[in-house]
């Protein structure tokens, strides 16, 4: 697997030095409130376990099953959502957490779902990466990990053809891995 990364960009000790960072901004602006963490799966469930043990605060935990890519590289722009039924959020405070910013559109579904099942009290977003790019939606993340150019990117999460999301560092694919084929299926 790691013979398919172009480069890595953040290494695994580079990663957990920002999740601290990362931690101490949620920590403050949610102490004394009640917190309910929506993780999106299955792209965000490394990066959410890594940085709620860091996190101090009593929270509630879910997670959301969506799928945007749909067997390609990019989203499609069609947000699917998995579960049977979405977590109860009324009178919360939300905070989404995502593996990468990219079109904004899984996201903006996101958002919209739970405003259309419940009464939250705010809803906002923490992704381990944001890409510098044009959005199809707009929506910007409250809490960032890293921002990255408009590269195709796996590891700690994320996912090509199910592939490279146990790799310990987030690196660039090489063109050659994807031109083999296949879809990544990011949510």
């Amino acid at each position: 697997m790691r013979d398919d990364i172009e480069r890595i960009l953040f290494h695994e000790q580079t990663i957990f030095s920002r999740l601290d960072e990362l931690a101490r901004d949620i920590t403050e602006y949610y102490r004394d409130k009640e917190l309910t963490v929506l993780a999106v799966l299955n792209g965000s469930l490394i990066f959410a376990a890594d940085l709620l043990r860091r996190v101090p605060l009593p929270l509630k935990l879910d997670c959301l099953s969506v799928a945007s890519y749909h067997g390609g590289t990019e989203s499609c722009g069609v947000v699917t959502f998995d579960q049977v039924s979405m977590p109860d959020i009324d009178g919360r405070h939300i905070l989404i957490l995502d593996d990468i910013l990219d079109s904004g559109r899984t996201l903006q579904a996101i958002e919209g779902k739970l405003r259309e099942h419940g009464a939250p009290l705010s809803v906002r977003v923490c992704v381990l990466l944001r890409k510098l790019k044009q959005r199809a939606a707009e929506l910007e993340a409250h809490h960032v990990g890293f921002d990255i150019g408009d590269e195709f990117v796996v590891g700690y999460g994320l996912d090509y053809q199910e592939r490279y999301r146990n790799l310990p560092f987030v690196g660039v694919l090489d063109a050659a891995a994807l031109s083999r084929g296949g879809g990544a299926e990011r949510g």
